[in-house]
């Protein structure tokens, strides 16, 4: 009869979700051990063995046993030669099938539905209360409790049933079984608190093909049972030397990762639990080499960060920018090895710090920690953290009236290795990243002011070489524009009015897509030269055919109204009152 472990075993799925990785295990060494038995010898399956030769083969027969005659033969068996008519009676082929039969039948998978739930949760709340029980009356003979442990470990595992039985999670809440699963994660025994963790883990995984309904009526129920607490619990006592307590940590961690898809959830790690710290905590424990757990954590923080941003003002006010900038020096002059787990954490806590440098006061933890002079730094070395720490300048210098970091930046010279970079050819994203600091710089920094003399002597010097390139970017990306635009207009000839409208939105990403906003940050940086720079201007037109271009940016900074307009948005009030100043110096 098989066991309950294999009845409930969940057949494999391929997903993108972050599996543990296990270590020391050797298949081929598991193989030969089932393979060879107590004395040490190949255990053979109806498989005649050959000794070594020249060893007393003269004196014996070959072949089976001639079978005796009174034997009463399984005539079937008898014409394939499968027994040698040897020893399979009739009788013990009628036990043997009826054996079979019996077998089948206590195999046979039980109908999972609402009286199998009921069924299965009577048996784990009797489980968990003879488990209490036996270690309230035993609590100096642990022999007296293992066996219900055991038991209830088992029946734990058998839970995972559940993930691919959705329907009934909403039952599983009201029974009150949720609550006494996530109980479990404040056993004595560890080992079963983290089997406790790892199926909570399966249930909410984003792989289960539950309704939003559903999987809410569970993750509500996890949460009213204090889950995030106990969570923060269990990571705080379990060691990471012991391979067990390391892939508690990491189950503990995808959970995390499964809550995160709401993002009321994400707001409450940062007010009321103590899991913030300990990411930051974890992401900065020095290790020799980065193991999975740390770039894990690192991961989960970013999430985090970038869904919610209360979790950044919660790392900000535990200096969690200075610490991480810590951690993202030694990248300014060597790269991780490519494809390790190092190189993927770096990427992590860059993201971390994007997100921190968005709002004010992480702007100016930025600014007091040296955030800019480490990130000129890694523009002139040229390793990887190259491009990431253009995309962290293009994140601190957005916002309004905010002109502290861009001052900073010019006054810590950045702008040399800025533009040099700009003067090259650079991938997509971060020829982007590049145009939105050069925009953010001219909106931002106070006119008739050092800095911003500084930075439009960079567009003017070498014969305007920065304009003649802005002139052909704006060229490249007005060409894969018009592609999409004009596949639109072929779309909007056959609609009425309603269904363009209904369109409007999904038009609109498609043209920003293929490079719409790259093309207006262009526009608004030509425009500000223009308006500021008669040589500018002189050089833009000839560059541009004849005062055409003039025309092409004047239209893209009406768009950009139209659009402020429709949407109603308070906080873009200044901005279109910029564009519209500009305009007038386009004519």
């Amino acid at each position: 009869m098989s066991s309950l472990d294999e009845l409930f075993k969940k057949p494999s799925a391929s997903s993108n979700k972050r599996k543990l990785d296990i270590d020391g295990y050797d298949a081929a060494e598991l193989y030969k051990k089932s393979k060879i038995s107590a004395n040490g010898h190949v255990k053979t399956n109806a498989r005649a063995t050959v000794e070594d030769e020249g060893e007393g083969d003269e004196d014996v027969a070959a072949g089976p046993e001639i079978p005796p005659d009174e034997e009463e033969q399984l005539p079937d068996d008898d014409d394939e030669g499968r027994f040698f008519g040897g020893g399979l009676t009739k009788d013990t082929a009628d036990v043997m099938d009826f054996v079979y039969e019996q077998d089948k039948d206590e195999t046979k998978p039980e109908k999972v539905d609402v009286a199998w739930l009921r069924k299965l949760a009577l048996n784990f709340e009797k489980r968990i209360s003879k488990n209490t029980e036996l270690r309230a009356k035993f609590e100096d003979k642990p022999e007296k409790f293992m066996g219900s442990e055991v038991d209830l470990d088992t029946d734990i595992k058998a839970l995972s049933i559940l993930s691919e039985h959705p329907e009934l999670y909403e039952e599983f809440a009201k029974l009150g079984c949720v609550s006494s699963l996530v109980s479990l994660l404040s056993h004595d025994n560890t080992d079963i608190a983290i089997d406790a963790i790892e199926i909570i883990n399966e249930l909410t995984d984003e792989d289960v093909e539950a309704e939003q309904e559903q999987w809410d009526a569970l993750v509500d129920a996890m949460l009213e049972a204090d889950l995030l607490s106990l969570l923060y619990e269990n990571i705080s006592r379990l060691n990471e030397d012991i391979e067990s307590d390391r892939a508690g940590i990491f189950h503990v961690l995808n959970v995390l990762e499964n809550l995160s898809s709401r993002p009321s959830i994400t707001a409450t790690l940062g007010d009321e639990s103590q899991l913030l710290p300990w990411l930051l905590s974890r992401i900065s424990k020095a290790e020799s080499v980065v193991s999975q757990n740390k770039q894990y954590a690192a991961e989960i923080l970013a999430i985090l960060l970038a869904i919610s941003p209360s979790n950044c003002d919660k790392i900000i006010s535990l200096d969690g920018i200075d610490a991480i900038l810590q951690l993202l020096g030694p990248y300014r002059k060597r790269d991780p090895a490519k494809g390790t787990e190092e190189e993927e954490y770096m990427f992590n806590i860059f993201d971390c710090m994007t997100c921190l440098v968005n709002p004010d006061a992480g702007k100016a933890k930025f600014i007091e920690a040296e955030g800019i002079e480490l990130c000129i730094i890694m523009l002139r070395e040229g390793k990887v953290s190259k491009s990431r720490a253009v995309r962290l300048f293009s994140h601190a210098l957005r916002g309004p009236d905010d002109t502290s970091c861009c001052e900073k930046l010019v006054e810590a010279a950045g702008l040399k290795p800025l533009f040099a970079m700009f003067m090259k050819k650079q991938d997509k994203e971060t020829t982007e990243h590049l145009l939105t600091i050069l925009s953010a710089m001219l909106q931002w920094l106070p006119a008739n002011e050092a800095p911003r003399i500084r930075l439009l002597a960079k567009f003017v010097e070498n014969d305007y070489r920065a304009c003649d390139r802005l002139v052909k970017l704006q060229g490249e990306y007005k060409s894969k524009v018009a592609v999409v635009e004009e596949e639109i207009k072929q779309e909007r000839a056959g609609l009425d009015a309603e269904e363009s409208k209904e369109r409007e939105d999904e038009w609109l990403v498609r043209r920003l897509d293929a490079g719409l906003y790259v093309l207006q940050t262009i526009h608004n940086i030509l425009a500000w030269l223009v308006a500021e720079d008669h040589g500018a201007r002189v050089k833009i037109i000839s560059f541009g055919r004849r005062g055409k271009i003039l025309t092409e940016i004047r239209t893209t900074l009406q768009e950009q109204i139209d659009i402020m307009n429709a949407n109603q948005e308070d906080e873009g009030l200044m901005m279109k009152d910029m564009l519209s100043t500009l305009i007038q110096y386009l004519i």
